[in-house]
């Protein structure tokens, strides 16, 4: 399951990204915002994180204007690796090397078909599992 989660500077990439994920046939647990009135994206951010951290879902995605906000929140949480990405290859590169467990992206950043990109490029590439990048990502959690 994917955790999904924005304020309402992301809510409509949000949409859109749950709805390509559904298509998918990819199962969806949407933390909010349910509609575009100002709210706070840390409030987002950490039930995602809260989310992947537990063991509920395997891999989360928080989205706000510009990604910066819920990507620092996000990361507040233990065990959480949150990248913000605007192309596919720093998806990639994340998967790749950090084993990274949240995508970040700021919807005034990326537009629908990049976003949807950087989603499948993220969700669809595995950790390299090299001894380096595993101890690179031991040392982060300590």
């Amino acid at each position: 399951m994917i955790a999904i989660g924005s304020d309402h500077g992301g809510f409509d990439l949000k949409e859109k990204v749950k709805a390509h994920l559904k298509e998918s046939g990819l199962e969806v647990k949407d933390v909010g915002c349910y509609e575009k009135v100002s709210v706070d994206y840390p409030t987002f951010g950490h039930a995602v994180a809260k989310a992947v951290a537990a063991g509920e879902c395997e891999k989360g995605i928080v989205i706000c204007t510009t990604g910066i906000g819920i990507s620092i929140t996000a990361n507040k949480t233990a065990g959480i690796r949150c990248a913000l990405c605007s192309e596919p290859l720093s998806a990639k590169m994340t998967r790749l090397h950090n084993d990274a467990n949240v995508l970040a992206m700021g919807a005034a950043l990326v537009g629908d078909m990049m976003a949807m990109e950087i989603v499948d490029t993220f969700l669809g590439t595995a950790f390299s599992g090299d001894e380096r990048h595993q101890r690179r990502i031991d040392l982060i959690e300590q």
